[in-house]
Formats: structure tokens, sequence, C-alpha cells
């Protein structure tokens, strides 16, 4: 699986008044609260990560082929559901809406610069992450100098080009080199974006050419796929080509048009009722296990599935995201991706995606699994509850105390001054000194 990694939430601009000024005209920015749906989703997609790894784990293999622990094709489907495009959508609905907003409605100090943007995403994700490596690698090659090239790859993100080590170590860690790819694409492209549109007089045409370049950006992999399996006749088999970055960008282009659509429409257009929100949800989860039903090595569903499934996470966070306020809370799924547990879960939804398939494993080595496909369930409700004690140890012990380095710069990459007032004082002092001196001498 932000990986899961989607990011805690869009990042909250400095206001005119402390970045720059305003400019008549132009929209200022918006109050960007973190939004509780997102939060518990990414939770609840993080367990479903875990059930499915587990899942794999108890899949038995013979001359027939595989045999899942559940054998009943539509229980299949269901476990076998992939989440890990909601994880690339949702990371770039969330990072890429400061440059929509900045490139359509011109908002003053909504993008931060480029080099704050990766410093908060490399204290975001790399100390649980090079952790992680380092303890899993280390024990899986007691004698130096083990598999170097391995740890070389993980740690410079680049196991994802290795056919044979692309699972290594941290088997789901594949995702994190594509979102440090997407990271520098968008730091890359957001800015150009927001230049371009700077020349464009009219909203509908900035919408217009955000919109382009997001289709552009999901184009590309569909190309790449289509080349790839039906003139090539690479098969699915080769990671690599399916799992790269070239193949795989089509969910974060998709959340970066979610974005570009959210900021296009404002606060006010294209809300949803209660009742259509329900049915688009609806939808959207039938259209996915649909999916998952149908797909099976080098068919059509399997060939297209992400990028088909990132149009489809992207409808259903549509219908997480812009309903009208009124009607949110009769909602009774709302209700659910705000509860304290799926929330709790969010919270420390990374961690337990860098540390679940260790858990996992350790705990198949050790013979506290059940050995038989019947003991599935227990299995599952093991490494759950030991995966989320994990995952919050590493929260709590790496991961937050990591993220407090984002308080040593401000929104403009400058280290911050956390004692002002002292700095005042001492050039008031002096000058209140040489008063008290001449008065006296007078």
């Amino acid at each position: 699986m932000t990986s899961p990694i989607a990011p805690e939430a869009p990042e909250t601009p400095e206001t005119p008044e402390t970045h720059g000024t305003a400019v008549p005209g132009r929209r200022q920015p918006r109050a960007r609260g973190r939004a509780p749906e997102l939060q518990g989703l990414r939770g609840l997609a993080a367990l479903s990560t875990v059930v499915f790894h587990v899942w794999q784990q108890y899949h038995t293999y013979d001359a027939a082929g595989s045999h899942p622990p559940v054998d009943n094709p539509y229980v299949g489907a269901l476990f076998s559901l992939e989440v890990i495009d909601l994880f690339f959508v949702m990371s770039a609905y969330l990072l890429t809406l400061s440059y929509a907003r900045a490139a359509v409605d011109g908002e003053e100090g909504a993008v931060r610069p480029g080099r704050v943007f990766l410093f908060r995403r490399a204290i975001r994700i790399l100390p649980v992450y090079f952790l992680a490596v380092l303890v899993v690698w280390s024990t899986r090659n007691p004698t130096l100098p083990g598999d170097w090239r391995d740890l070389v790859e993980h740690l410079t993100f680049t196991h994802v080009f290795d056919r044979e080590r692309i699972f290594y170590t941290l088997g789901p860690s594949w995702s994190l080199s594509l979102e440090v790819a997407f990271y520098l694409v968008l730091v890359a492209l957001g800015p150009l974006a927001v230049r371009a549109c700077r020349k464009l007089r009219t909203r509908r045409a900035r919408v217009a050419l955000c919109a382009a370049g997001c289709a552009v950006l999901f184009a590309a992999p569909l190309a790449w796929i289509s080349c790839a399996h039906y003139v090539l006749g690479v098969p699915h088999t080769d990671w690599p080509v399916y799992f790269g970055p070239q193949a795989r960008f089509g969910g974060f282009a998709a959340g970066m048009a979610l974005a570009v659509l959210l900021t296009a429409l404002g606060d006010e257009r294209g809300r949803l009722r209660a009742r259509w929100a329900t049915a688009l949800s609806a939808a959207a989860l039938a259209g996915l296990l649909t999916l998952s039903y149908l797909s099976a090595p080098e068919n059509l569903a399997h060939t297209f599935y992400h990028p088909i499934a990132s149009v489809l996470w992207c409808a259903l966070l549509y219908a997480a995201l812009h309903i009208r306020p009124r009607e949110r809370q009769r909602l009774g799924w709302h209700r659910l991706l705000r509860a304290r547990w799926a929330t709790s879960v969010g919270l420390v939804s990374y961690s337990l995606y860098v540390w679940h398939e260790p858990v996992l494993l350790q705990l198949d080595a050790s013979g506290v699994l059940p050995s038989s496909q019947a003991g599935f369930p227990v299995a599952v409700l093991v490494v759950v509850l030991v995966a989320l004690a994990a995952g919050t140890a590493s929260y709590w012990l790496v991961e937050y105390p990591a993220g407090l380095l984002g308080r040593a710069k401000d929104a403009g990459g400058r280290a911050r001054d956390f004692y002002p007032e002292a700095a005042t004082a001492t050039v008031a002092e002096p000058r209140a000194v040489a008063e008290v001196g001449a008065a006296s001498s007078r």
C-alpha cells in the first residue's frame, strides 16, 4: 500500500499578512481542516491491506494451481480487492489541492517552496521506512556483506525496477518508490502549471489546462500498458514493467484530476444530496468488487485493473467529500468513516502498512499462526492485533517525533524563530539603558 501513504492533510498556507501581500481580484486561501472521513477511510484501507496479505499467505499451490483459504469466488473477490490505488488517489488529491487552488483561483501563499514540500515529505516517510528496512534486512542477512544490492536499492527506492528484488525485505514497499516518484513529478510540474495558468484570463481556461494535464498523465500509463501487453506480449509477472511508475502513475493522475475538479466546483457547486452520495458510493464499490471478481491473469480486467480502479476510487472519494453539509450526518457510512476507532487506525496507518508484513512473516515462522487453511480467520485476528500494536508503537516512538521536525521551518523554508520576544528584548534592553543614562546626565 499514502502506501498507504496518503499524507496527513493538505497543508494550510500562510495568510496574506504573513506571506506576501494580497492581490486584488485573486481569491485568498480558504481554511483547510483535516477531513475525518479521509482519515477513517485510510484506516479501513490499511486494515484491508493487512487482511489481503494474510489471505495471500494462506494460499496453497499444487499442480492444479493456487487454492485460496476460502474456496468461493465472491468471497475471494472481496478479500482480493486491492486498495493500493485508493492510497495513490488520496495522496495525489491531498498534495495537489494546494497547486490546483493556486493555479485555478490564484490563491496567494497556497503553494510552499519545493524544498519545503520535499522536506516535509521526507520527515513523513523516511524515518519509519529506513528503520524498518535496516531492521528487517539485518535479520535476514546476519553475515556481511549480505545482499548489499537489495539494501542499496531499498534505501534509494529503486527496488521497484529490479525484477528479482522488487518484493524483497519489505514487500509492500514498492509502492513507496512510486510515492517518491510522484513527489518529484508534482514539485516539478505543479509550479509550471501555476505559472502557465497565470497567463490565462478566464477561470474556465485555467481549469481546462489543469484538467488536460491530468488527462495526459493518466493516458500515458494506459499507452504503456497497452503497448507492453498487446504489442510486446510482456507477461504480467514481469513486475517492473507493470509495477513501475510508468505503469501505475494513473492512480496519481486520477487523484490530481479530483483535486482540480473539486477546486473548479468550489464550495457550493456540485455538492451531493445524501441519497445521491449513497448511490454513487454503492455504484463505485460494486464496480470495484466486479472488477476484482472478473480479474484473471492476462485478461482485460486484470491488465487494466489499476487505471479502472483508480477512477472508481475517485468516484467514492467524491461521494465522501463533496456532500451538502446538512446532509452529511444522515449517512450511516459517513458515521463509520468518522468513528473514533477508524480514525485512530488511520492515524497510525503508515506505520501499520510498513510493519505488517514483517509481523506476519515472523508470526508464521514462529509457529504462532495456524498451519491449516481452516485457521485463516484466527490468523487474521492475530496478525491484525499484533500489527496494530507494532504500528501504534512505531507511530508514537518514531513517526510522530520525526513529524515534529516540520515545525523547525516556516512556510518559506527558513529556520523558525521560536523565541522572537527574546530577540526583541535583546535589542530593546541596550536602548533602555542608554535612555536611562541620558536622563541621569541631564
